[in-house]
């Protein structure tokens, strides 16, 4: 691991919006790892891992999100490289299922 992880779940209209892609492009841009995938529940959850400021940077950035989103909230928290592990083998970012 190379720095910290973060779990971030985006409530408001986040689905339908290109919230995930838009979230993929920065991932990918800032050279950080991790995933991203809607919840049934309507909201976006993503994991990021690389150096504190970096991700620190790109949660500020998920409280705006793209242009068409309109986002209300986002809870973060510490999360275990067991949870970045749900990315897909061989990728550094991935865009996961549904769940």
């Amino acid at each position: 691991m190379s720095g910290v992880i973060r779990r971030v779940v985006i409530r408001g209209r986040v689905q339908g919006v290109g919230y995930r892609a838009w979230v993929e492009h920065q991932a990918k841009r800032h050279g950080l790892q991790g995933w991203v995938r809607n919840r049934r529940d309507g909201c976006v959850e993503a994991v990021f891992e690389g150096g504190e400021d970096v991700v620190t940077n790109i949660v500020a950035s998920c409280r705006r999100g793209p242009s068409s989103a309109r986002v209300d909230d986002v809870a973060e928290e510490t999360a275990s490289e067991d949870t970045l592990g749900l990315r897909r083998a061989g990728e550094a970012f991935s865009v996961l299922p549904t769940i």
